[in-house]
């Protein structure tokens, strides 16, 4: 019988369809360019094969392939209903991710690891910034990766791609020595590996030393494929880095070759969330001229989220809408609130109240934009993604501290982060609001 990469049996008489297949999970594993392909390979050599039908929808999916998706899952159903039990739920469990069903999908994967901890594609959709815990607007999901990683460990060992996520959420829990180390350990094993790669890059930032990640990262990209799903995003750490460093030219350059849209070619989600946050940090450092790249990123927004639904996608809206100035951002607030008075805005209010508070800072409003956002900050968590994404929001407070006057409580914030980790962009800050209170004096 033929088998997966993790000894699981494949309901497939086809050798061939099975090595497409373990291929493709490896390529999806690695956040490698190519699983798509892999996967339909896997299909033309056995067309009744199951799991590589609802793993080509998932990438169709990623891809906001919408209608590709649907048709690919519909068909995995009804060729699961001869293949294994823990295909089927493999499947219903993939479906239903596809399908906006995020909690069902959450509730069965737990269930299903349960019996198939060996199966690592279920696992990997509650893992990673985008994920869903990340995404299930719970307090703790960081908190609930490393314990399910760690529940685990025992089943994978000194498997690649295990030890990149096992690496990953210790990093985002706040054990960045260990996460490191282990996202280190991870790249040896496998190089071509841009998960572990992106691992490593949230160690580092973490840790204050985005000089080494920008090193890693400016000699590990040149052999990663640029249509893969993560290398835009990968670009934005190196951004990152050169805004760390004071060079808002070096970071805008990298915007333009990587990831500005309409020319990125990895998931809509991706492009249109980097690009926003790298052109709104950009702001923040003072960068002028950016209208023509905020035009783009609206119409890209226009073009991919159209209306309220993935939360994430929203919150980054309203940095563009407030940029550019735009008054649909009244128009997509109220879509949220809908979202919410019906249970289905899974960050609950906090979605509703950074979309205001940047809108008030948007506007000149400091005292309105600290009045709202600063309760806020305990539950950013709550929009999912990673660290280094959400701490955009915390920067737009400090600055509109720093704006409205009221230096002492942005130097208050700037402590704590120093304490956290070393930053040359929080050292300019807090002289800049020691310099103030000096003034005063």
């Amino acid at each position: 019988m033929n088998r997966d990469r993790y000894d699981l049996p494949l309901t497939t008489v086809s050798d061939s369809a099975a090595a497409f297949y373990r291929d493709g999970v490896d390529r999806v594993l690695s956040a490698w360019y190519g699983a798509g392909e892999a996967f339909d390979r896997a299909i033309d050599e056995d067309p009744a094969f199951a799991l590589a039908h609802i793993a080509r929808a998932r990438i169709h999916q990623m891809n906001m392939e919408v209608t590709e998706a649907r048709a690919r899952t519909v068909r995995a159903r009804q060729l699961a209903a001869t293949a294994s039990t823990r295909e089927r739920q493999h499947v219903e469990i993939m479906a239903a991710t596809i399908e906006g069903k995020p909690m069902e999908a959450l509730a069965g994967a737990e269930r299903h690891l349960e019996e198939f901890p060996r199966d690592a594609l279920v696992l990997s959709l509650l893992l990673g910034a985008f994920g869903l815990y990340a995404f299930s607007g719970r307090a703790d999901h960081d908190a609930a990766r490393l314990a399910i990683c760690e529940r685990n460990a025992g089943h994978y060992g000194e498997d690649w791609w295990f030890l990149t996520y096992l690496g990953w959420s210790h990093t985002e829990a706040g054990n960045t020595r260990t996460g490191r180390t282990l996202a280190e350990r991870a790249i040896s094993l496998r190089a071509e590996n841009a998960n572990a790669a992106h691992g490593l890059s949230h160690a580092l930032f973490e840790q204050g030393d985005t000089a080494a990640g920008r090193r890693f990262l400016s000699g590990w990209l040149p052999a990663h494929e640029r249509a893969s799903f993560l290398h835009g995003h990968l670009c934005w750490h190196v951004a990152l880095a050169a805004l760390e460093a004071g060079d808002s030219d070096g970071a805008l350059a990298i915007y333009q070759q990587h990831i500005r849209p309409p020319d990125s070619r990895y998931p809509p989600l991706n492009v249109f969330t980097d690009a926003a946050s790298l052109l709104w940090r950009l702001s923040l450092a003072g960068k002028a001229g950016l209208e023509p790249h905020w035009r783009d990123v609206a119409a890209y927004g226009d073009r991919f989220f159209p209306r309220a639904g993935p939360h994430f996608a929203d919150v980054h809206h309203a940095l563009v809408a407030a940029a550019t100035g735009s008054d649909v951002l009244e128009t997509r607030v109220a879509q949220l609130e809908a979202l919410e008075a019906d249970g289905r805005l899974a960050p609950g209010p906090t979605a509703i109240g950074l979309c205001r508070g940047i809108r008030a800072f948007a506007e000149g409003d400091n005292d309105n934009a600290i009045r709202i956002l600063e309760p806020l900050m305990p539950a950013v968590v709550r929009i999912g993604g990673s660290h280094a994404q959400r701490e955009l929001w915390e920067d737009t407070l400090i600055v509109a501290c720093l704006r409205g006057g009221h230096r002492d409580k942005a130097a208050r914030m700037i402590s704590d982060r120093l304490r956290r980790r070393p930053s040359a962009r929080d050292e300019a800050w807090s002289r800049e609001a020691r310099e103030h209170a000096e003034r005063r004096l």
